[in-house]
């Protein structure tokens, strides 16, 4: 869906990619409420989300993290490769201590969780358009102490998953079977074997039933948040 406002150069154009419908009416109402700012199209998976920014070259993407063909990191590092010129902003339901900074290495320049985006998107989208970064205070003081080397301990845990890896735990904990995941992907069972494997290793587990086990229970955790 497209919606062209104005053709003044001086609005900044946005396009809006999440699969649920509502949450897309609500922030273009949000986005289109503020003063140079224009929402210029909409998608509802990344596949789409990709052909929409390739055709309208917006100057800012806003991407849900779960999408229902891929994973939102996977598009934002997709739109950063093929059409440099947009700059993305990740809004998720999701804990930004486990997203906020692999959404930033992914190419994104701004992390905004959803509750809270009534009060700060059209803020992050601001710092963003001028060549800022936006994440909360204490991802930013998070990521300070790293840089400053305040914060040196190896990572470990869920933080010691790739992107790549933790996109598998979530469709484990989905119950989506190692040959759904493979498909879905695009890689083979045997690839996805050797992450599950790399995943247990990171997480102290010796058998894939406690893997499953604390896939599914992670899953539900966030489902509720």
């Amino acid at each position: 869906m497209q919606r062209s406002r104005t053709s003044e150069k001086s609005v900044k154009r946005l396009v809006l990619i999440d699969d649920h419908p509502i949450m897309r009416h609500g922030l273009a109402q949000l986005i289109r409420a503020e003063e140079g700012l224009d929402v210029i199209g909409e998608a509802g998976s990344a596949r789409d989300g990709l052909e929409v920014v390739g055709k309208l070259k917006p100057d800012l993407a806003v991407i849900d993290l779960t999408l229902p063909d891929k994973n939102g990191l996977e598009l934002v590092k997709d739109i950063r490769a093929l059409h440099p010129s947009t700059q993305c902003i990740v809004l998720s339901m999701h804990d930004e201590t486990l997203y906020g900074e692999r959404s930033l290495r992914a190419g994104a320049r701004g992390y905004v969780m959803k509750e809270e985006a009534a009060d700060h998107l059209v803020t992050a989208i601001h710092k963003v358009i001028s060549g800022g970064l936006y994440v909360s205070e204490s991802l930013n003081a998070r990521m300070l102490e790293q840089v400053t080397g305040a914060s040196r301990s190896k990572a470990t845990g869920m933080d010691a998953l790739t992107d790549r890896e933790l996109e598998i735990l979530s469709l484990i904990g989905s119950g989506v079977p190692t040959k759904n995941i493979a498909a879905q992907l695009s890689i083979s069972a045997r690839t996805v074997e050797a992450h599950r494997a790399h995943i247990k290793e990171k997480l102290g587990m010796t058998d894939g039933a406690s893997l499953v086990r604390y896939a599914v229970q992670w899953v539900e955790s966030r489902a509720k948040v």
